[in-house]
């Protein structure tokens, strides 16, 4: 091994020990100890090591490439939310939320990508430093997923192990096989991207975390797949114009899919759809089937016989009004599903209903009803 390896051997192992060691004190400073480390492990390897530019002339295909792949999720990811069902998530558009989420994912992404590509400039020619340069990011990720618990019960190790460890696994991979073949670009789009729209975004599909574990862990390995096949293919010339236009105009289709599906599932607008997870209103509704659901303004106007929509709780319910009662100007409705034998035993107010239920869609959401229930 050349003395330069053996020195980034070193490197590398000072830089896992220090992870390890800032696993143990995680209440200081918060999430910006990692940024602090980062931006000092980056520092020092550039004075240690050096700096190549990322020159790669596949970068700006493969970053179109990875803007198409992301599309191509979030229009499949949003639609399973229909079936899914969605959770609003609070605006971190705060000084607060800014400071403490949105800017620490923002440079810790920047610097891990940046050191990343350092490291396996550095390493080419190198298989053990390839090797340990990916196993250096998975104890990074590891160490500060929010998943690693005291192990106290069979579920922690189970998030630890889907949600933590295999997903950490998987993207590293993927990312240092995208970096090591093409630049940093491509992969930090992809990390941040994943990683900040849970932020920036009003809605998310809310799965079980089944599904997120299954997710977590084939997505960076289908985007590495697109990008090897992508490589493959042998473009030893820039793309002409055309191509470029082709490729920019096959981004505006799932643009508007997804727009739409946003409209149509957050529940802020006039329409959002829902799948129904109980067999209650049986053989009007059967379960697995999605919904759509009518916001409604004014529940005076509801008729007994209609299907309505209500939260009691935290929990949606579509049932049939049976009746409808004025008291003080008031008005309170009780429901009862189709196939209960008995009403639900409460009022309902206003403040409750959400509104009326017009259009089914069958069974499109039963895959969600059964993966729920495992």
């Amino acid at each position: 091994m050349k003395k330069s390896h053996k020195k980034m051997l070193v490197f590398q192992i000072f830089f896992s020990s220090i992870l390890i060691l800032i696993s143990f004190v995680s209440s200081v400073l918060g999430k910006y100890r990692l940024v602090i480390i980062l931006l000092f492990v980056t520092i020092l390897f550039k004075i240690l090591f050096g700096y190549e530019k990322d020159k790669n002339r596949y970068k700006k295909d493969v970053l179109l490439d990875t803007i198409i792949f992301l599309l191509i999720f979030f229009l499949l990811w949003y639609l399973s939310g229909i079936v899914f069902s969605f959770s609003k998530i609070n605006s971190y558009f705060t000084t607060i939320g800014i400071f403490n989420f949105i800017l620490p994912i923002l440079i810790i992404a920047i610097f891990k990508e940046l050191l990343r590509y350092m490291m396996l400039t550095k390493a080419k020619g190198n298989r053990l430093l390839v090797v340990t340069t990916v196993l250096t990011f998975i104890i990074l990720d590891t160490i500060t997923s929010e998943y690693l618990i005291s192990f106290a019960t069979k579920y922690d190790v189970f998030l630890f192990l889907a949600l933590g460890l295999l997903p950490a696994i998987s993207s590293n991979i993927a990312l240092s096989y995208v970096t090591y073949k093409v630049g940093y670009t491509p992969a930090l789009l992809y990390s941040l991207v994943l990683q900040l729209y849970l932020y920036v975004l009003p809605i998310v599909p809310n799965p079980n975390q089944y599904i997120v574990a299954i997710v977590q862990l084939l997505l960076p390995i289908l985007y590495a797949y697109r990008v090897n096949s992508f490589l493959k293919k042998g473009r030893r010339e820039r793309p002409t114009q055309d191509d470029s236009k082709h490729q920019i105009g096959s981004l505006v289709l799932p643009s508007v899919i997804i727009v739409f599906l946003v409209y149509i599932t957050s529940g802020y607008f006039h329409y959002y759809a829902v799948a129904i997870a109980s067999g209650s209103m049986k053989p009007e509704i059967q379960k697995g089937d999605v919904v759509i659901i009518e916001n409604i303004n004014d529940s005076k106007n509801l008729q007994v016989g209609q299907i309505i929509a209500y939260k009691y709780g935290d929990v949606l319910i579509v049932h049939r009004l049976v009746n409808k009662i004025e008291v003080n100007g008031e008005y309170y409705f009780y429901t009862k599903g189709d196939a209960n034998e008995i009403e639900d035993g409460y009022p309902i107010t206003k403040d409750m209903i959400v509104g009326v239920v017009n259009v089914k869609v069958p069974y499109i959401g039963l895959p969600t009803v059964l993966l729920n229930e495992l």
